[in-house]
């Protein structure tokens, strides 16, 4: 059976786990949730809410980790993978990435750094995912020859469906309006973390409206933001929508 597998690379305290939900909505798809994390916390030594629990439940081999992404074969026609830039550390090999279809989600660095610091406090730079998700999608750029697709995660707020319409079509994959909604509640493909980073997804039912939001960073993160602004706009110029 052909089976695409869908790799989304996304910093954090982006919409990921939202878009995980609109993924896993759809009946020909199954969902995997940030593999590499148990291997990014071994190999970092960051304290992250519940490091130890992640470490001791899941593969801290990035080899074994990659090995299974791509020899799975689920019933489902369609793997979606949720990825965290920053978890693609510097010393695993890239290669794999040309068996799957990457896309890429952004998001106002402001707006992140605002929500990411809450559960990280002082994060650095390359705990924003930046610099990696700009890498990572260079290097898919030059090995493929071809731009894969980015959305800004406001756009998919805005327009759910127009948004989603866009990036099946870059995919290569039908809409799904089933992708629009979903029941409350975790889920059993959502990982461990969950109980410390998925408690809004878990009560929603669908895409939040956007709401503007201008509420300014601490004057100590002005240097970070501007950092995280210059990667961001990188990525932005590729908006497929």
């Amino acid at each position: 059976m052909s089976q695409r597998i869908i790799a989304m690379w996304s910093g954090p305290r982006n919409i990921s786990t939202a878009m995980m939900r609109s993924w896993e909505s759809r009946s020909d798809t199954r969902v995997i949730d940030e593999p590499f994390y148990a291997h990014y916390l071994r190999h970092t030594g960051y304290d992250h809410p519940g490091a130890d629990e992640i470490i001791r439940c899941y593969e801290i081999d990035w080899r074994v980790v990659v090995e299974g992404l791509l020899a799975d074969r689920a019933e489902e026609p369609i793997v979606f993978q949720k990825h965290m830039t920053q978890h693609m550390l510097k010393h695993i090999d890239r290669s794999w990435l040309n068996a799957v279809s990457n896309c890429f989600l952004i998001r106002d660095p402001r707006r992140m750094l605002l929500s990411f610091s809450k559960v990280i406090p002082k994060p650095r730079l390359d705990q924003t995912g930046l610099p990696q998700q700009v890498e990572i999608f260079n290097w898919v750029r030059a090995a493929s020859g071809t731009t894969p697709p980015v959305i800004e995660a406001k756009d998919v707020l805005r327009d759910p469906e127009g948004t989603l319409r866009v990036l099946c079509a870059a995919l290569g994959v039908s809409f799904d309006r089933a992708m629009l909604s979903w029941k409350a509640g975790a889920r059993a493909s959502d990982g461990i973390w969950a109980k410390h980073w998925y408690a809004s997804v878990e009560k929603s039912t669908g895409f939040a409206p956007y709401t503007e939001d201008d509420t300014p960073l601490p004057a100590e993160m002005k240097g970070l933001l501007e950092a995280c602004r210059g990667l961001y706009e990188q990525m932005a110029q590729y908006c497929i929508n």
